[in-house]
């Protein structure tokens, strides 16, 4: 989590300042020769960018489910 007040700033500047493509709120990735396929969620569905590598990526919370402690792992 950045320190921009969750204003997704951040990737964004960073992405600029290296002159790098940037993916913005990545639901899924996969990864290819070279390249990274970035679907993220916008207000009409689904978006799917193809990205050379490097890039900047930034996250979205459906990109990974968490994994809670159970009781006795937290004992």
């Amino acid at each position: 989590q950045a320190i921009d007040d969750d204003c997704n700033q951040t990737g964004q500047i960073l992405a600029a300042m290296l002159d790098w493509p940037q993916g913005t709120f990545a639901s899924q990735l996969e990864l290819e020769a070279g390249a990274v396929r970035v679907q993220r969620e916008v207000d009409g569905g689904l978006e799917t960018l193809r990205l050379r590598l490097p890039a900047v990526l930034t996250a979205d919370l459906r990109l990974n489910q968490p994994r809670y402690a159970t009781l006795p792992n937290i004992m």
